[in-house]
């Protein structure tokens, strides 16, 4: 029952089409990985071994016994099939085999490399492949593990009635492994662990395997279906210094440093593994790295480094005393801000999957319905619900350190206890945050405890950066406790993260209602511009928030998918997702009122924490559970059609901008562009003035870092403005000083009109902000001014070795 992939699936270009998912979780499912892996920063590779439980899966090619054995009390005993006798092959490598071809091993550690007598499509017909996600990773062995070989396995057959059938020990104790209580979670990964350094079984059929450019495919001799496929596999293989899962740079000290955030191909290229969205699995991990270097990792449960805990000589920020931002939380909690601490408290109650209907509010781990897999919850334990602040370290180059304690450290207790007011129970119990190097592709990313920030918050007032923050902390409940079932689905994070960050921030700024509602309009406005733009330029297959549109979470038989433009280099740097979807909740939101929906996403995360949805899911729930917005002409099939399965932008939008302009935070600044205008107009009459006399005659209002940007986005629309009024706008608003987003709007009035006073700053802001600076680049080209131009490759020549491999794409087309 073998799973090849065709030539026109394998031939996929990497920079125009999808990005394939090829495991077959349908027929086999990895349910956890122990890897034990060394960094090697001498020739940038990581290597070592993983080792996957595997669980056959419930897809319909599942080839079934007539009868199954039955031998346990508490769960049915495994399928096991008996492999066909075939004789051991131990073959000689050839002169001028390919590598990258098929490789057999035997199990007493013969490993031979090269072109098999016995060709790897020999099998196809009636052997079972098992299909993994794999890219750019040199694998060299591939081996059983004897779990019954592991003293502690045999205790979970103790309850057994019978013993297991004959040929089957290996397949039972796995299966009875797996399917331990999260109550016995620390039980369960000390056997994870011992049966990952055990040894193959003594004369055990050899398997075979092949690697193609996105997957690798194994096979045991004679096993026809999953149900005789090992349970316990062990993988020897090497990364290769530019796989795109792993980034090898140089921190802001110079200093060389590792980290993954499975980008933009996941993770396939750090491990092989299970790419499809449904395979959501627990892992292990020891990561063996030199005494000097702090190693970084998203688990649950930290650890005591055996001489000192991404990998990279980084160094943990400190509070300083009397920086905090003030909190306002609930209920008492004793984290202290900035305070290292060991991380999360054990978790003891096992949470287990309910088909009760969702009802009340969830404001507690009574009212919490878990409809999930049995794992350790924090939503049933009543010391998570009132934990406001869990946890958190931040990590720095030592370089960036001052400006990390000044603005990262005071304000990440107040992000997360405004999270928590906002959204209930933490998901994780720990945090940390570090500030990755310079060529970090975007702002900030979110995992499982852990946090990536880019350079770009910590410059000028705390604003972008405490947003940032805000982004990032709401991505653990949308996004990461809560998936998209469909990964082409991104507006089910993105967007939620975009619309839960306004309500955060401004929770932690501590804004009265007419005050947060008038920011809330704001930074709508701005959004609504940028959508704006952005649309008129993508095409219009990337702007559809549910590109699969009916077929959404269809996957083929074996379990494989695709990911829309997952492989399109602009995609990473369009915004669509976040903005498009962040306007699909405020037009929601408009039906119930605004406070009505926030309840009612912390009552959505109650039911579905730990599952992955479709955007169905979260719409059906809404419209249920607000009746009323039925009879107001709200319907699932108009959402799809306006929303979700359209390019362009919808009715509702276009409407409901005109009322944003006329908040009164942006009539403020549109009275001040029309001063500037006329300030402006009368500067280039050609009337002498002493320099920085004509400022003395206007009296321009201070504003916020948001107010900022607008008008500088309006002053943008002027076809002129003098080299003067330029310095005059840049001593008046202090740019220099500002943050990255003030920052990047001065730039483009700087190159738009040729300032070159200003060039300086433009290069600064390439090379200091590669997160926002792709399309400055652009910008400089199509000036076609010969200086702009010369500054453009000068600031590209200086950041391509540390660029992230999208961002270098992007601008090496734009440049070259």
């Amino acid at each position: 029952m073998a799973e090849m992939q065709s030539a026109e699936e394998s031939d996929l270009d990497p920079n125009k089409d999808d990005l394939p998912l090829r495991a077959n979780t349908n027929h086999m499912l990895v349910r956890h990985y122990v890897l034990d892996l060394t960094i090697h920063f001498e020739s940038k590779t990581i290597g070592g071994s993983i080792v996957l439980f595997l669980e056959p899966g419930k897809g319909k090619s599942m080839e079934t016994p007539d009868s199954a054995p039955s031998g346990e009390s508490t769960s049915p005993s495994p399928l096991c099939e008996q492999p066909k006798q075939e004789p051991q092959l131990h073959l000689q490598p050839q002169a001028g085999a390919s590598q990258t071809e098929v490789t057999v091993e035997t199990c007493d550690h013969k490993h031979v490399e090269g072109t098999e007598a016995r060709s790897w499509q020999e099998g196809a017909s009636d052997e079972f492949t098992l299909v993994l996600d794999c890219c750019d990773l040199s694998v060299s062995k591939v081996e059983e593990v004897d779990v019954a070989s592991v003293p502690g396995m045999r205790a979970l057959l103790d309850d057994c009635e019978q013993p297991p059938q004959a040929g089957c020990l290996s397949f039972t104790l796995v299966e009875r492994l797996l399917a331990l209580s999260s109550s016995c979670w620390k039980e369960q990964h000390d056997l994870y662990l011992q049966c990952s350094t055990a040894p193959c079984p003594q004369g055990a059929a050899a398997l075979s395997f092949h690697t193609d450019r996105w997957s690798l495919q194994l096979r045991k001799r004679g096993v026809g279906s999953p149900s005789g496929f090992p349970r316990a596999l062990r993988i020897w293989y090497e990364t290769k210094p530019k796989g795109a899962s792993v980034r090898w740079t140089d921190t802001q000290d110079g200093r060389c440093c590792v980290y993954t955030m499975g980008s933009p191909i996941n993770n396939r290229a750090l491990f092989p593994c299970q790419e499809p969205p449904v395979a959501m699995s627990t892992w292990q991990a020891t990561v063996v790295a030199p005494g000097e270097y702090t190693v970084l990792l998203s688990g649950e449960n930290q650890v005591v480094p055996v001489q000192k805990e991404s990998v990279g000589q980084w160094h943990e920020a400190q509070a300083k005393s009397g920086t905090g931002v003030p909190v306002l939380t609930e209920s008492s909690n004793s984290s202290t801000p900035g305070v290292s601490t060991s991380g999360c408290s054990s978790v003891e109650k096992p949470c287990h999957g309910s088909n009760q209907e969702f009802q009340g509010a969830a404001d507690g781990p009574a009212q919490s319905m878990c409809a999930h897999v049995d794992y350790p919850c924090r939503f049933t334990l009543t010391e998570a619900w009132q934990e406001a602040i869990i946890p958190h370290r931040v990590f720095s180059p030592t370089c960036l350190l001052p400006q990390v304690e000044t603005v990262v450290v005071p304000h990440l207790p107040a992000c997360l206890a405004a999270a928590h007011a906002v959204l209930g129970v933490h998901p994780f119990s720990h945090l940390d945050v570090l500030i990755v190097p310079s060529g970090f592709s975007s702002l900030g990313m979110a995992s499982p405890h852990i946090v990536f920030l880019s350079q770009s918050v910590l410059m000028g007032p705390a604003h972008l950066c405490g947003a940032r923050l805000c982004h990032e902390i709401a991505h653990a409940w949308f996004g990461l406790v809560i998936g998209a079932r469909d990964w082409t689905e991104e507006w089910i994070s993105e967007g939620f993260a975009t619309f839960l960050e306004d309500v955060l921030w401004a929770k932690v700024q501590q804004l009265s209602l007419h005050e947060e509602e008038d920011q809330l309009h704001l930074r709508a406005l701005l959004r609504w511009r940028r959508l704006h733009d952005e649309l008129q330029n993508a095409e219009q297959e990337l702007q559809i928030l549910r590109p699969h549109k009916e077929s959404t979470g269809v996957v083929s038989e074996s379990g494989a998918s695709t990911v829309k433009h997952g492989l399109n280099p602009e995609k990473p740097f369009m915004q669509v997702h976040y903005l498009k979807g962040y306007f699909l909740l405020k037009f929601l939101a408009s039906f119930t009122g605004h406070e009505q929906f926030l309840a009612f996403l912390r009552l959505f995360v109650s039911l579905y924490h730990g599952r992955l949805v479709l955007s169905q899911d979260f719409l059906r729930m809404l419209l249920d559970h607000f009746p009323d917005v039925k009879r107001r002409g709200l319907t699932l099939e108009g959402i799809y059609a306006d929303w979700l399965d359209a390019p362009g932008i919808p009715k509702w939008l276009t409407e409901e901008s005109a009322a944003w302009l006329q908040s009164p935070l942006v009539t403020e600044v549109q009275q001040e562009v029309t001063k500037w205008i006329h300030f402006s107009r009368g500067h280039g009459k050609g009337t002498k003035r002493k320099r920085g006399d004509p400022c003395l005659k206007v009296n321009f209002k201070e504003m916020g870092p948001e107010q900022t940007v607008l008008l500088l986005e309006m002053l943008l629309e002027e076809e002129k403005m003098s080299a003067g009024v330029l310095q005059t706008l840049e001593r008046t608003y202090d740019l220099r000083t500002q943050d990255a987003e003030v920052k990047h709007r001065w730039c483009e009035l700087v190159v738009k009109h040729k300032y070159s006073a200003a060039y300086k700053d433009v290069e600064d802001f390439l090379i200091d902000n590669q997160a926002m600076g792709v399309y400055l680049y652009g910008e400089l080209m199509l000036q076609e001014d010969g200086r702009q131009q010369a500054l453009a490759r000068r600031c590209f020549s200086r950041a391509q070795e540390h660029m992230d491999p999208a961002a270098l794409a992007v601008v090496s087309e734009m440049i070259l």
